[in-house]
């Protein structure tokens, strides 16, 4: 139908009196084009094509992607803003090697944990690549499992000391560092994997945060009693002051970690703290009747003490309800003044055979010593513990030690030669 229009239209031109020039020119427009051949597509043009449309995709994708996440971060980062944060600490297992010490140690906690989870975060912490520890740490669902690897060559600074004092301190040094200045909790408890703990020791940490929060002259809490054993306890309510630090379970503020990280010692960690340079006259408080148990005859420091003073200790079995205790007696002022009135009230004893006069009264009992050797000497008969730290006996306020006398209600006190002084007694 297209070469016939062409034809008529060119009888047309030539009737209508069109010189053959124009009429040609008309003609040779007007002649069909040549049909060229279908071309066929390129492969790798379509390849090409293929992969510019998926790269596209992707990116598109990943731009809304993003654009969503961070619009839901800056969702909850505003919500969060409005919600205060309710943990009240971080509790953090200290590991590094023993699988079986830790599956007892987080069974413990969990046993008790669960009901106050959101109060009291879990972490595990191990120190080094103990493939069975890590397995069973990241077998607990509800534990957060950290993990610190250095494999830089421990140098200790005399010869024949052991590098693993040198290790734990810098494990616990990351570990702090890390849930303090990288997680942002406020407090944070310390546990190690060889304690079972008792059944109100959350609640006691928590309202013991109280005074951490309010009252600077306390640097830590601690849930461990050096003198702890069975017959050296009764009261499982009394809380004290001291100047040494407990350590084994115990807690402290994000202000304080600030202060001790800059210049965390390389080893020896818990005598460092307890050294009067570092604590600065601040004391700790401890519990009468421990809410740890350490169970560790193997470890770092090779079962030393685990027979005569850890394996006897006494664990708290009693419910107090911590919350609707009154512990405003803690405070400095007011320790201070309750406890050197017990200790001016309690019957002297002299002479060489302190633990026999001591057992013939059936009242409290002031035995005073001279010195560290004399400590040691009375501490021996009665069997607490001898050991001092930087001039301070374990367990001891203003240079006072104080314990149950075979888990009764009496009192014993040894005291030192300037303690009634300090006591203002």
């Amino acid at each position: 139908e297209k070469k016939n229009s062409i034809v008529t239209q060119s009888s047309v031109c030539y009737r209508s009196g069109v010189k053959s020039g124009r009429g040609l020119l008309f003609l040779r427009r007007a002649r069909p084009a040549r049909r060229r051949p279908a071309m066929v597509p390129n492969p790798r043009h379509i390849r090409r094509l293929l992969l510019v449309a998926a790269t596209a995709a992707f990116i598109y994708i990943q731009v809304r992607h993003f654009s969503a996440q961070s619009h839901d971060a800056g969702r909850l980062a505003l919500a969060g803003a409005d919600q205060p944060d309710l943990s009240v600490a971080a509790v953090v297992i200290m590991a590094c090697n023993r699988p079986d010490y830790l599956h007892r140690t987080v069974e413990s906690i969990l046993k008790y944990q669960k009901a106050v989870a959101s109060k009291f975060p879990l972490f595990i912490s191990q120190d080094g690549t103990n493939g069975e520890v890590k397995n069973k740490a990241l077998s607990y669902t509800q534990i957060t499992f950290m993990q610190h690897v250095d494999l830089e060559p421990v140098h200790t600074e005399s010869p024949g000391e052991h590098i693993a004092y040198y290790k734990i301190a810098n494990h616990y040094k990351w570990a702090l560092d890390e849930l303090f200045t990288k997680r942002n909790f406020r407090r944070v408890i310390i546990l190690e994997d060889d304690m079972e703990i008792a059944p109100d020791f959350f609640d006691y940490f928590e309202a013991a945060a109280k005074l951490l929060d309010t009252d600077k002259s306390i640097m830590a809490v601690s849930s461990w009693n050096d003198n702890g054993q069975k017959q050296f306890v009764y009261d499982p309510k009394a809380l004290y002051r001291s100047d040494f630090f407990p350590g084994l379970g115990w807690m402290l503020t994000k202000s304080t970690w600030m202060e001790l990280s800059p210049k965390w010692p390389k080893a020896y960690w818990d005598d460092w703290v307890r050294l009067k340079e570092v604590h600065k006259d601040r004391q700790f408080i401890r519990p009468e009747v421990c809410r740890t148990y350490n169970f560790g005859e193997h470890g770092s420091s090779m079962g030393q003490f685990f027979n005569q003073y850890l394996k006897p200790i006494k664990l708290n079995d009693a419910h107090i309800d911590w919350n609707s205790e009154d512990l405003s007696y803690l405070s400095e002022d007011k320790f201070l003044i309750k406890f050197g009135k017990d200790v001016a009230n309690a019957t002297p004893v002299h002479g060489s055979d302190d633990l026999l006069k001591a057992h013939n009264l059936y009242v409290d009992v002031r035995i005073q010593y001279n010195d560290q050797g004399d400590f040691e000497r009375v501490a021996r008969q009665f069997g607490v513990f001898e050991e001092w730290k930087d001039g301070v006996p374990r367990a001891a306020y203003k240079g006072v030690v104080v314990f149950r006398y075979k888990s009764s209600r009496r009192r014993i006190y040894l005291v030192g030669p300037d303690s009634l002084r300090q006591l203002g007694v």
